[in-house]
């Protein structure tokens, strides 16, 4: 069957399509992206604006649309931090579907841990032994460890690059006193988490997803993303303390020159490498792979499992985003 996935998240929303069915590997048919940053339509009480309402709305309808257009038997879509902790959540996602026809779920942040924990099982399968997973987006930093495809410790903290770069970060480059401020903020917040997925038990392998991670990899050396999905990536602790020294003296503009940096992210890099640096100081980590498969592909799995009538419904966050159908895709106005 043919699945669109579409994950609006704090800076960009994300069409996926790909072709799939249980047992087998989902192959990406096409992925579209749009620049909304919804995280800076927030209003001082932490709610949606109305700008920031019609530009989702918008934005959805075309998507929508395109899954459409490309055939889509099934679409998935589901909202991350910014929309799932503003007060206004449900009345936008209830707009969005009387004025889309799309059914779109706030996944908790224990759903998002769990769900990309799942992608990246998936993707290095029982040989890598115990998994200890990391996550960086926008608004939040997913952690989460185990041995099974359900992890035994599934964490989310406010730690995105985008909230820490709105919060903490004044000038461009960020001067020392706020790098400081932003590092002894990450610290205190990743403790006590920290020391609870190190309790759990020493990971064999640990992997990272989300764009933060690939670039900041990207700059220490490893290959492009024209060498396929396939190549390993690793990065180091090392090798990310050296680029944090380099990027933290230079402005965004010159940043999104660099190759692997996007230049709608290249303004929260340097917040994105220290939460890194600090995460992997905390969980005794030294490097990590970087896991070509994330969140989107954790919510593909997961459909696909419930298809084939798998009962996952016992564990925390197992359930998948609401299929929007055939008929409401094409509905899309």
């Amino acid at each position: 069957m043919r699945l669109g996935v579409l994950d609006v998240g704090s800076n960009t929303v994300h069409l996926l399509v790909v072709d799939a069915h249980r047992g087998a590997h989902p192959t990406p048919r096409t992925s579209e992206k749009s620049v909304l940053r919804l995280a800076e339509q927030i209003d001082a009480e932490g709610r949606l604006t109305r700008e920031g309402a019609d530009r989702l709305v918008r934005t959805v309808a075309a998507s929508a649309s395109a899954a459409s257009a490309m055939g889509c038997d099934d679409m998935l879509a589901f909202a991350t931090s910014a929309v799932r902790e503003a007060p206004n959540a449900a009345e936008v996602l209830n707009r969005v579907q009387a004025e889309t026809g799309v059914a779109m779920e706030a996944l908790s942040g224990e759903q998002e841990a769990r769900l990309t924990f799942l992608a990246a099982r998936r993707w290095y399968g029982w040989s890598a032994g115990r998994l200890l997973m990391l996550d960086i987006g926008g608004g939040s930093l997913e952690i989460a460890a185990g041995i099974d495809e359900e992890p035994d410790v599934a964490v989310s903290l406010p730690l995105g690059a985008g909230r820490l770069t709105r919060e903490w970060i004044r000038h461009d480059p960020p001067d020392r006193s706020e790098l400081g401020d932003v590092r002894d903020h990450i610290a205190e917040v990743l403790s006590r988490p920290a020391r609870a997925v190190r309790d759990a038990g020493a990971p064999d392998r640990v992997v990272a997803t989300s764009k933060t991670f690939r670039s900041l990899a990207r700059l220490t050396g490893a290959a492009p993303s024209s060498e396929g999905p396939r190549v390993r990536r690793i990065l180091t602790a090392a090798g990310l303390r050296q680029v944090i020294a380099f990027i933290s003296r230079i402005s965004a503009a010159d940043l999104a020159e660099l190759e692997g940096v996007g230049a709608g992210r290249a303004h929260q890099l340097v917040a994105g490498a220290v939460v890194a640096d600090i995460a992997m100081r905390e969980l005794s980590v030294s490097e990590v792979y970087i896991c070509p498969w994330a969140l989107r592909e954790g919510v593909i799995l997961r459909r696909l499992d419930w298809l084939d009538g798998i009962d996952r419904t016992a564990q925390p966050g197992s359930r998948p985003p609401r299929s929007t159908g055939r008929t409401a895709v094409r509905g899309a106005r």
